[in-house]
């Protein structure tokens, strides 16, 4: 299989491309050269922004073009437009966002979607940004185009910074406000096997919306969270306390704790999904164990700091709130 990755060298596009060399696919990478791609593809350079942006692409033809892109819709209808006729399939890694909220537990792709979504717009917001670039695939493409759907996405090479948080803050040990309840669910996919599937979605001809999160009852907050005192081995202390106290004391949900949101309309909306769909075409998820425990590898093989995208804010709670919420 001959594969073109638009970006490539962060988190979901570096583990596509490792996943694809793997498999001895010939693999080239588009991107803008702020990071270096994985032994063994192919570079091509250019700013997908910039006027001219895409000439590295002019030429050449690829059974599959897999695009991360998050920002403005037309960036992907211009590189869709462009690999439309030299392309095979079209795999876009969208979000789940795309669907209007509030979203119900259990929706399906075919689910109602977000309004005023355009092929042709600069960035707006993200749901919007993600439906646009959806639209603009499949204008291009057709049914050659793949919606990747994807939920909380974890695992080694996050470059937003809700694992590694909870992994530096637990492993820094004493006690750690712990987000209740213990039980409550959590969907994720871990890059890898969000990588794995799609290379197989492609590979095999799949087209249309996909939902891709973990199934239901894959993991939970405490063993998310116990997972994480596990692997760094700290003397870290689990505070389970209930969502009122915390929500009281000013502290966001998925900002300020990241990945945790109490039950009730929000959480259903993210770790709600139904993913029938995309386990029936075969996807695989890894254990919140494996996962936590690659992540931690990973942060030590880097020094310990994870990177953090440009275009996301920090996360993670402020020592002080913790300590007061503690103190209560």
């Amino acid at each position: 299989m001959r594969l073109l990755i638009l970006g490539g060298t962060e988190f979901v596009g570096r583990a596509v491309t490792e996943a694809a060399l793997r498999r001895g696919w010939q693999v080239t990478v588009f991107h803008r050269g702020r990071h270096e791609a994985p032994a063994g593809a192919t570079v091509l350079l250019g700013d997908r922004t910039a006027p001219d942006g895409l000439a590295a692409l002019a030429d050449g033809e690829w059974d599959a073009v897999v695009d991360t892109w998050s920002a403005a819709p037309s960036a992907v209808r211009t590189a869709a437009r462009l690999l439309a006729d030299r392309a095979g399939r079209y795999a876009y890694v969208s979000s789940r966002s795309v669907y209007a909220y509030p979203t119900p537990a259990g929706l399906a792709e075919d689910g109602p979607l977000v309004a005023g979504a355009s092929p042709d717009a600069e960035q707006v917001e993200y749901p919007l940004d993600k439906r646009g670039g959806e639209l603009a695939a499949e204008a291009a493409f057709g049914d050659r185009a793949l919606l990747v759907r994807a939920g909380l996405i974890l695992g080694p090479g996050e470059n937003v910074g809700r694992l590694p948080w909870w992994l530096g803050r637990i492993a820094r040990g004493g006690p750690v406000l712990a987000p209740g309840p213990h039980d409550n669910p959590v969907q994720y996919i871990d890059a890898r096997d969000l990588a794995e599937w799609t290379l197989d979605a492609v590979r095999t001809g799949l087209g249309g919306p996909y939902n891709l999160v973990s199934p239901p009852g894959h993991t939970t907050m405490g063993e998310l969270l116990d997972s994480c005192v596990c692997v760094t081995r700290s003397d870290a202390e689990l505070r389970w306390t209930d969502p009122d106290p915390i929500l009281d004391a000013g502290i966001e949900p998925w900002s300020d704790l990241p990945v945790w949101l109490p039950p009730g309309e929000l959480h259903d909306t993210m770790h709600g999904s139904d993913v029938s769909k995309a386990l029936a075409t075969g996807l695989r998820c890894r254990s919140v164990a494996e996962t936590v425990a690659d992540t931690w590898s990973w942060l030590g093989s880097i020094g310990g700091k994870a990177p953090q995208r440009p275009d996301r804010p920090p996360l993670g709670l402020a020592p002080e709130l913790e300590a007061k919420v503690l103190d209560r």
